[in-house]
């Protein structure tokens, strides 16, 4: 969702991929659908083989024809060198430098998380790298973070666990075979002032939080009762100012909101693979704007190569982006299909055999 001034105003690991290019969203008019990434990669410690894409779409921005995609991605498989590591992160950007935030903690995420600690202690190295990356952006001469940012979800594939950390509003869910169907289990929590807890603890550091209509006085400025689907989500304000209006409490960059709780400090959560975990999904709020998790994991689901799925969520996304609004938002996905290694090279997969259940 960005900020207030908005993503409108703005003009190592090995096998780490570069944002993709823009093709045509099948039915869906300009954006992207095509150029789609097919990867693979063998985690041998636990007799898994990790099928990725990936799908990068610009958004469609009327009043800005020439605006440059703020969003960036990474997968860095074998990271560190290790086997059993594989790295997949989004980052989101906002504000007039949004783009150049989001590709700065792309290049910096991966070298901060080169720590000894990282095996051992995943969950810690991930708030070390991700605030030290903040600090970074906040000391770079060639990035204005004073009013623009990144949000970040990045999924450690670390042997049989899967340890992701979020910061802002992009998601990462799993699909899980769960009583007869494939079920989504949350691998983030959405850090926006929507939440009660992250609504206290902003409020806690001095700020305010209200939509645009409460700050402008058309609504009372007292009232909590927002709704996710009204469109004039609760923002961070100043105390004493109209900045900076963002719709979400946690971000790289930002600085100016930082006096006011937006902080870097990620949320970790660390799951244990398990045989009924099929895929996970990592994505920007292009895609979780008008879509729910669990509506998305069913999507991947209907698609044995992750490639087809890609597109068919940016597809849908891009389409109700346009039946809400006249513009869409950047849309990047990555999907991620979990295999047993030995199911793999007699050609089932996790999917075929539940949709072979289903039946």
């Amino acid at each position: 969702m960005g900020c207030a001034q908005g993503k409108c105003c703005g003009g190592g690991g090995e096998g780490v991929a570069e944002r993709e290019g823009v093709g045509g969203v099948p039915g869906g008019g300009r954006g992207g659908g095509g150029a789609t990434t097919l990867g693979r990669a063998a985690v041998p410690g636990a007799g898994l083989v990790l099928e990725y894409a990936t799908l990068a779409v610009d958004g469609l921005y009327p009043d800005a024809p020439g605006r440059e995609s703020q969003d960036a991605h990474l997968v860095a498989t074998r990271f560190a060198g290790d086997p059993d590591l594989h790295l997949f992160a989004v980052f989101d950007g906002h504000g007039a430098c949004g783009a150049a935030c989001a590709q700065f903690a792309r290049e910096a995420l991966p070298r901060l998380l080169l720590l000894p600690r990282l095996a051992a202690d995943p969950a810690g190295a991930f708030r070390e790298a991700m605030t030290a990356a903040n600090e970074e952006m906040h000391a770079a001469g060639g990035v204005d973070d004073s009013m623009s940012g990144t949000t970040a979800v990045a999924a450690l594939v670390a042997g049989g666990a899967l340890h992701v950390a979020n910061v802002g509003d992009s998601r990462a869910v799993a699909g899980v075979w769960r009583d007869g169907r494939v079920a989504a289990e949350e691998l983030s929590w959405d850090q926006t002032p929507f939440r009660a807890d992250e609504r206290a603890r902003v409020k806690a550091c001095g700020a305010r939080v209200m939509s645009v209509e409460q700050v402008e006085g058309v609504r009372d400025p007292d009232a909590e009762g927002w709704l996710a689907d009204e469109g004039d989500p609760p923002r961070v304000w100043a105390r004493d100012g109209l900045y900076p209006g963002t719709a979400f409490t946690r971000s790289l960059g930002d600085l100016a909101a930082e006096g006011v709780g937006v902080i870097a400090e990620p949320e970790v959560k660390s799951v244990e693979i398990t045989p009924a975990h099929l895929f996970f999904v990592v994505a920007s709020d292009g895609v979780f704007e008008f879509l729910s998790s669990q509506e998305v994991v069913d999507m991947v689901a209907m698609h044995k190569d992750p490639r087809d799925a890609c597109s068919a969520i940016a597809a849908e996304s891009y389409k109700l982006w346009l039946e809400h609004e006249n513009r869409t938002d950047d849309i990047t996905i990555i999907i991620v299909h979990i295999r047993d290694a030995e199911n793999v090279l007699q050609g089932v997969t996790k999917l075929t055999t539940a949709a072979r259940e289903r039946r």
